[in-house]
């Protein structure tokens, strides 16, 4: 499902960048979520849902692991194959295999297909409501007004029912995926479990009555004693995230706890005497946002002494030195981190961004191929399209960065822009070229769209 358009929030070291790129479901679309990119929390997702999805049998190339920027303890999966992990869940759990329980249980929804019947569930739930509607408004007409919103509320209170009942029972049909996918890839399910026995105890500490048919989800405690059965039945619950992931998963967290969090959270969660490498990369990201420049670039140099080859220490110390106006610096940190993770789109960006902004032509053609890199790997992402169009500019090569504007403008979904900046570029480029046939590909494909959006 292609837009609209999911905002990014722009900020520092990997987490933002930007104008517009990927999408949201509907039923998330508000101005308050965001997508938080990061290459390090993004690899991470990534290495562990990759097994997950290789056991449902689903396309690896079309699985996609989002980030929102929200504190709120959620995850959820969409068509087609995407699944979006909140901030907020991502800093409550625990450890590796909490996330990957939940990560299973939302593989367990695409394996079986559940956002596409849901539209069906919604569907059938909606009978009984239009069918209440008719009655009450007929009652309505023939002056029985109280009885006749009486009617209508019962009919809506059934439609609910229904649909809950049905969101229920594919929610307990993902927890018993997820418990065979873990089985598959000799994961344990005990995170899962104790991720829902957490949740369970919050839910009776948390609200005196449930009625957990008016919940689109099993209630706390039924969901672990079923959860308990999965658990006793797999030869893998005593399995142990290896000290690695464990150390990766703790370093993500102190990342994204100092950028998201507000400072005095952070801080009271990883204070300042705390000398540990979580607690000091937490500090360098609360010091960034402050801004304590000076500071931030302490404490991120104390951990590149102690992981040299850590790519993301060095995307740091870039975008630190940006905050710094001092690009030139910036330069050598963020070629070392692409040097370390070539294969990184979002790598790439950041040091061709900090090329440009030397504001120097001669580094111009480096930077524009650093970003026909990342487009090569992540052709949607406005930001790389903003950057590649003022190379192009740098290079004076008029065509080509309208052509840049008109992909930008296209990703972000104004289509009313992509077809003003795709037939000025047509109209300069070679007719016939590759380039041409693109700035032609774009008017014929915005160009309806663009309609649409100006009777809309």
């Amino acid at each position: 499902m292609k837009s609209p358009l999911l905002r990014k929030l722009t900020f520092a070291a990997g987490f933002g960048a930007a104008m517009a790129a990927c999408v949201l479901p509907a039923a998330a679309q508000n101005n308050s979520i965001y997508a938080l990119r990061d290459t390090e929390t993004e690899e991470m997702l990534r290495s562990y849902e990759m097994p997950l999805a290789r056991a449902a049998g689903l396309d690896l190339n079309a699985v996609h692991v989002y980030m929102i920027g929200d504190m709120e303890i959620n995850a959820f999966a969409t068509q087609p194959e995407d699944i979006f992990i909140f901030a907020g869940i991502l800093l409550w759990l625990r450890k590796p295999n909490e996330l990957i329980g939940v990560m299973a249980h939302e593989t367990g929804h695409l394996a079986a297909g559940h956002l596409s019947r849901g539209a069906y569930g919604m569907k059938k739930a909606m009978i009984p409501m239009l069918l209440s509607m008719v009655a009450g408004l007929g009652a309505m007409i023939a002056g029985a007004g109280e009885l006749g919103m009486a009617i209508m509320g019962i009919g809506q209170a059934v439609a609910q029912g229904q649909f809950a009942q049905f969101t229920r029972v594919q929610e307990s049909t993902a927890d018993q995926i997820a418990a065979k996918l873990l089985l598959a890839t000799h994961q344990s399910p005990m995170g899962m479990y104790q991720t829902f026995q957490r949740f369970a105890q919050e839910e009776a500490m948390g609200a005196y009555k449930v009625d957990k048919f008016a919940v689109d989800h099993p209630s706390g405690q039924d969901r672990v004693f079923d959860l308990n059965d999965m658990v006793e039945a797999s030869p893998y619950r005593e399995v142990q995230d290896s000290p690695e992931s464990l150390h990766t998963f703790q370093m993500v967290q102190a990342k994204l706890a100092g950028f998201i969090l507000p400072v005095k959270d952070a801080l009271n969660r990883y204070p300042e005497s705390d000398n540990s490498e979580p607690a000091r990369y937490a500090h360098a990201m609360i010091y960034l946002r402050q801004p304590n420049l000076q500071k931030a670039l302490a404490s991120i140099n104390s951990l590149i002494v102690e992981e040299p080859n850590n790519p993301y220490f060095y995307e740091v110390r870039g975008q630190i030195y940006m905050g710094m106006a001092k690009p030139g610096l910036a330069i050598p940190d963020y070629q070392k981190s692409v040097n370390l993770r070539p294969a990184a789109p979002q790598l790439r960006l950041a040091l061709a961004t900090a090329q440009l902004a030397t504001e120097n032509a001669g580094v111009a053609g480096d930077a524009l191929r650093n970003l026909k890199a990342a487009i090569l790997a992540e052709n949607d992402d406005p930001t790389t399209w903003y950057q590649t169009a003022q190379a192009y500019s740098m290079l004076n090569n008029e065509p080509m960065a309208n052509l840049a504007t008109a992909e930008l403008w296209y990703s972000a979904g104004d289509m009313n822009k992509a077809l003003v900046f795709a037939t000025r570029a047509r109209g300069k480029l070679p007719q016939g070229s590759a380039d041409w046939e693109r700035a032609q590909d774009i008017i014929g494909a915005a160009g309806p769209m663009a309609a649409q959006q100006r009777r809309g």
